[in-house]
């Protein structure tokens, strides 16, 4: 962490001139537990965020645990969804997800936003990330915004601010819940339950209707319940970079 506290006072200067930049995070992860389904990433849980933010002007640039190609959940690629369709049959956005930078190579002095997109596998390798960690600190710390998305606050069960605190104790989140978990089937697949997690961690959680879009915003903390949420997140974060600037 003192690595990182170093790069945070060395950018903090330049953060209010620098372009506006996000950085989209997704999953590495492709085998849904023990079983022989595939998961990863699920797909519009990065599309809709990726369409709102460069929409508004923002640069976003993509990143996976790993590096490399990003797995996408199969399920995730049959919605009818023309934003889906658009970014993988462009193939100067397609390439982003076949190319993810390695998220431990990341400066995170680059960024005024992260956004941890959701999908079953970012509970196996979002919450065990000591990169995840890192650069969630950076961010967070240099007055940067933190957003997550179903599945994707995952990514924020063991982010902790300068004073070694979780920056989800006492702030209001949500994430994908334990109704939608028992109705997709996977209580008894997934490692954890997120939003017992979230609760555990000391998060002030709230819920939504299932499977309908459902966004709060704490401070500079972001979260969406579910995949019917990331357009809103997106709307949310760039009006509040916007809001920012």
């Amino acid at each position: 962490m003192k690595l990182f506290t170093v790069l945070v006072l060395a950018a903090t200067s330049a953060f209010a001139s620098a372009e506006t930049r996000a950085l989209i995070v997704v999953t590495s992860h492709d085998q849904m537990g023990d079983t022989d389904e595939r998961t990863g990433l699920w797909l519009a849980e990065m599309t809709h965020p990726y369409h709102e933010l460069t929409e508004a002007g923002i640069e976003v640039e993509l990143a996976s645990i790993k590096g490399g190609a990003a797995p996408i959940d199969p399920r995730s690629l049959g919605e009818d969804d023309e934003i889906n369709k658009a970014f993988m049959a462009n193939p100067e956005t397609r390439t982003l997800l076949d190319n993810t930078l390695k998220l431990a190579d990341v400066d995170p002095s680059r960024y005024q936003a992260i956004v941890f997109a959701g999908g079953h596998g970012t509970v196996w390798d979002f919450s065990e990330s000591q990169a995840v960690n890192d650069i969630g600190y950076a961010v967070y710390q240099q007055g940067g915004f933190v957003a997550a998305v179903c599945h994707g606050p995952a990514a924020l069960l063991n982010i902790r601010d300068n004073n070694g605190n979780l920056i989800i104790d006492g702030k209001q989140v949500a994430g994908f819940s334990n109704a939608e978990e028992e109705a997709a089937g996977l209580t008894g697949v997934v490692p954890y339950l997120l939003q017992d997690e979230l609760v555990k961690s000391g998060a002030d959680y709230l819920e939504g209707q299932m499977f309908e879009s459902f966004v709060v915003q704490d401070g500079r903390l972001i979260t969406g319940q579910n995949p019917q949420s990331a357009m809103e997140l997106g709307k949310t974060l760039a009006a509040s970079l916007a809001d920012n600037s």
